[in-house]
């Protein structure tokens, strides 16, 4: 079993502190996402994981065996590059056989594994070219290669479709997915996509200013999320927040914006009478509403700004006293700009969050 386990791993740089004690376990065979906006942190954890960069405090666990001043060799990893990092004076098949021939490996056997790689990475009629005479797609496959043939107890990934056109980054997903699970490896893998975080992470540790504000399933993390930072970066788009004011209507508990009363779903009610007065926002996520364009009983109403035609959907912008908010609707939905909406949202989809930290608000029991 090949668990990673950081403890109060701390990482500086001069007065910026790029990793501040995070505690994260990665279980063995998990796939999981380290994502967060530049700077957050992410690639300086991955790196110290790696043992590329040197922790100031905390320790590093692979298994059983502390590494944490373990050189990289020694550690059991493989690690993948955003630039590729192959060698341009090589052939694929010296390159991927690199790691292999590193550590003395009988030339039958290295020529087993890396036609296994390449077979695996479908670069197989590849092997005698150069990288200059490959694609982006398919060195970063060489790369990739590379890394597995090797066996690493833990395969580390930083950002590495960052440099592929976006159709084929679609592919590569699904492909490193695919292969992630054949090996069975104990995979991180650091991006700055929320999509790619979403659709290739069993798990997904969201992080800014070198913190992990929420490591949680992809549909946890989007549904319910611990601030509202995550719930701003997770979703295309990200989630709205909603000035509003607790109140009671009817003797039901909700929350009111501008005129306009939301009834609370009843697993919130006990953590919103607490707050009965006081000012907080509601988070929408732009597909947990119906919207109209006439008016209809229970609808926030709503100017429309802008529309913008997706394909399979529309995404409106509206403007709610003087918040913007983006929500999906139908492609055949027609409105102008100027025009009034009518927006149904379905509370049992609605989120809160406390106005003065930004954090979530969570339901009782």
């Amino acid at each position: 079993m090949v668990e990673v386990k950081l403890e109060n791993v701390s990482k500086s740089f001069g007065k910026v502190k790029a990793v501040n004690k995070v505690n994260l376990l990665v279980k063995h065979g998990e796939f999981l996402v380290l994502l967060g906006p530049s700077g957050c942190g992410k690639t300086t954890t991955l790196r110290c994981i790696a043992g590329l960069e040197q922790v100031d405090e905390g320790r590093i666990f692979i298994g059983d065996e502390d590494v944490t001043n373990l050189p990289p060799a020694k550690r059991g990893v493989s690690m993948v590059f955003q630039s590729y990092a192959v060698f341009p004076h090589m052939t694929v098949f010296d390159n991927i056989a690199f790691g292999l021939k590193l550590r003395k490996v009988p030339a039958d056997h290295i020529k087993k594994k890396v036609k296994e790689a390449a077979e695996l990475l479908r670069i197989g009629d590849l092997l005698d070219r150069y990288p200059h005479q490959l694609s982006g797609g398919q060195r970063q496959r060489v790369a990739v290669a590379r890394a597995i043939t090797v066996e690493p107890k833990v395969l580390l990934m930083d950002e590495p479709l960052s440099n592929v056109d976006a159709l084929l980054r679609l592919q590569m997903r699904a492909e490193l997915k695919l292969l992630q699970k054949k090996l069975g490896a104990t995979t991180i893998y650091v991006t700055h996509d929320q999509v790619e975080a979403m659709s290739i992470g069993d798990r997904i540790a969201v992080m800014k200013d070198g913190k992990i504000i929420q490591c949680d399933k992809p549909m946890e993390i989007y549904e319910n999320p611990a601030d509202v930072f995550v719930g701003g970066f997770i979703g295309t788009p990200p989630m709205n927040f909603i000035d509003a004011v607790v109140c009671k209507a009817n003797g039901k508990i909700g929350v009111k914006i501008d005129e306009f009363f939301l009834e609370a779903p009843q697993f919130f009610a006990k953590e919103l009478e607490k707050r009965e007065g006081k000012e907080i926002l509601v988070g929408i996520r732009p597909e947990n509403v119906e919207v109209e364009n006439k008016p209809v009983k229970n609808a926030l109403e709503a100017k429309n700004l802008i529309t913008e035609m997706l394909g399979s959907n529309k995404i409106i912008t509206v403007q709610i006293g003087e918040k913007i908010a983006k929500f999906v609707v139908p492609p055949d939905f027609e409105i102008e700009p100027d025009e009034k909406v009518w927006i149904k949202i379905e509370k049992e989809k609605v989120r809160f969050m406390d106005k003065s930290t930004g954090k979530a608000i969570i339901p009782a029991g």
